[in-house]
């Protein structure tokens, strides 16, 4: 089994007792602006940085990740999937592919090599 290479924006997430990689890549950053009718990356994320995330939200961006990463999975079946820690999971997995994608205000984040 592979594990995630967080110098690529990869995390792994446990979904319905499975382990998945999500990434973020280019294309599924712009399935993103397009969900969330932004403009521009910079839009995308002054949007995340707001710290509000609704269950679509979560939904749109663990879809994202998924598909980024290779899943041919849709929305839909992303919103009956289980996490361990429920809401509280499934936000700490859209906290660790945003800040593994975009970092943080101090930086942190993959490395940009």
């Amino acid at each position: 089994m592979t594990m995630a290479n967080p110098y690529r924006g990869e995390v792994d997430a446990i979904l319905d007792g499975k382990r998945w990689t999500l990434c973020l890549t280019l294309g599924a950053i712009a399935e993103l602006e397009r969900a969330f009718q932004v403009e521009d990356m910079t839009a995308l994320v002054e949007r995340f940085a707001g710290g509000k995330l609704s269950a679509r939200d979560a939904t749109r961006i663990i879809g994202a990740g998924l598909r980024g990463a290779g899943h041919p999975i849709e929305d839909d079946q992303v919103s009956r999937m289980m996490a361990d820690g429920g809401a509280v999971g499934f936000a700490g997995i859209v906290t660790e592919l945003l800040v593994a994608t975009f970092g943080t205000a101090e930086g942190e984040g993959a490395d940009p090599s």
